[in-house]
């Protein structure tokens, strides 16, 4: 086990796993550090089993590919993806399960050191940089040191540790998380429709039904086992706090009873059972890294010229207010993406970092689409390829950043 490497990735997530890659592709010696027992992130530890923002709403174009379309080959070839579906906005669905596989297989052809069931306690910073990360695991403490090193970790733990600047939220606003629900029982041909789940959860309330928060939200059926996956138990928490995320945890599983239940009055349904709750609740936002640039809700309602972007973004402005509210939905101007430019992961204080998926650096609004899977995989990897440009050349601009996200085939529009 080496003890320095070029570039250090913390949070196995679509934005670490992209980092990763794209550092390692670069030429960096990489490591990737993840708390859980597997890469994914939400896709596998969280049942979030949606890839939203690889394509655009209205013609479903795909604009993201890079690290992204390597994983999306994978995941072709196991048959554990779907073809793109319109639900508010166009997403895939995948089978969790083979999104393990697909990501240690990308990882490890790229040539990434993967460290599973360690986790960052703690940073060394000297002047204004950050020169090593501390991990955990079950044979103690260890320090690794890096020239460079990419926040991944959902609630920007790394710079927290750091001593980079960070908020919480925006404006005094922070989005409730969801327990992802997976339900198998489910006939093949049943007709299972988010308007039917609606209806039956709504029954449910009016019939005196205890424990149901929303009555809409995503429902979709997955590749492979036809199983059912619901977005419906809301909690409003504070991710940063284990207490507040311990009662939610609890407070969302009791929901995922009573939402069973609802789902069981629907035809030929009445066996359905839960195959497996989260197993952590879906966090839609914690920390951000502040950023040498700030994206606004504006610039992605209506979109500017992007030829200074090295990272593309197509999902919706999606935001969650509160627990059982429905979601706030707005969308993208022409061309149906807008530009992410680099000052938007790059850390405001601390030169040798980047932020990777929700982490960066969005208003209220852009923030609420930001956060989504397929835009975390392209943020990632630009933010990887910066990282090891900073590495070997002691800093970096978009021009570099750019060429070598398109050698590593990534999308970027010229006009």
């Amino acid at each position: 086990m080496k003890q320095h490497y070029d570039v250090v990735v913390a949070g196995g997530g679509s934005g670490g796993i992209a980092a990763a890659v794209g550092a390692s592709r670069t030429g960096a010696r990489t490591l990737l550090v993840e708390r859980g027992p597997c890469l994914g992130g939400a896709a596998t530890l969280r049942n979030v089993v949606t890839y939203c923002g690889l394509y655009t709403r209205d013609t479903a174009t795909q604009v993201v590919f890079g690290v992204a379309e390597k994983l999306l080959v994978e995941l072709r070839r196991m048959g554990a993806v779907s073809e793109p579906t319109r639900f508010t906005a166009v997403a895939v669905v995948f089978d969790p399960e083979s999104v393990k596989r697909a990501a240690d297989e990308i990882c490890a052809r790229a040539g990434v050191a993967v460290l599973l069931h360690s986790h960052v306690l703690g940073a060394t910073r000297q002047e204004d940089r950050i020169t090593s990360i501390r991990l955990a695991d079950h044979s103690g403490i260890r320090q690794i040191k890096a020239t460079a090193f990419v926040d991944a970790t959902g609630e920007a733990d790394l710079a927290q540790h750091g001593g980079c600047e960070v908020r919480y939220g925006n404006d005094g606003w922070v989005q409730n998380g969801t327990l992802g629900v997976r339900v198998g029982g489910i006939p093949a041909d049943a007709e299972i429709t988010r308007k039917s789940v609606t209806s039956a959860v709504h029954a449910a309330k009016q019939a005196g039904a205890k424990g149901l928060t929303a009555e809409t939200g995503l429902v979709a059926r997955m590749p492979i086992s036809g199983d059912l996956i619901t977005y419906l138990a809301d909690e409003g928490y504070d991710p940063r706090d284990a207490a507040e995320t311990s009662r939610a945890e609890a407070g969302a599983r009791q929901q995922a009873q009573a939402y069973l239940r609802a789902i069981r009055t629907l035809p030929g349904c009445d066996n359905a059972y839960i195959v497996s709750t989260g197993p952590e609740l879906g966090t839609r936002e914690s920390r951000h890294v502040v950023g040498r640039y700030q994206l606004t809700e504006r610039e992605i309602l209506k979109p500017e010229p992007v030829q200074d972007a090295i990272a593309i973004g197509a999902w919706p402005m999606e935001y969650h207010p509160g627990p059982g509210i429905p979601p706030q939905w707005q969308f993208i101007g022409r061309p149906g993406y807008y530009a992410i430019p680099l000052g938007v992961l790059r850390s405001r204080d601390t030169p040798n970092l980047f932020a990777a998926g929700r982490t960066v650096d969005g208003d209220r609004g852009a923030g609420a689409s930001l956060r989504a899977m397929g835009t975390a995989l392209a943020t990632g990897h630009a933010a990887g390829i910066a990282a090891a440009l900073i590495a070997r050349d002691g800093d970096t601009s978009t021009p570099p950043v750019r060429g070598e996200l398109l050698r590593q085939e990534a999308w970027l529009p010229t006009r």
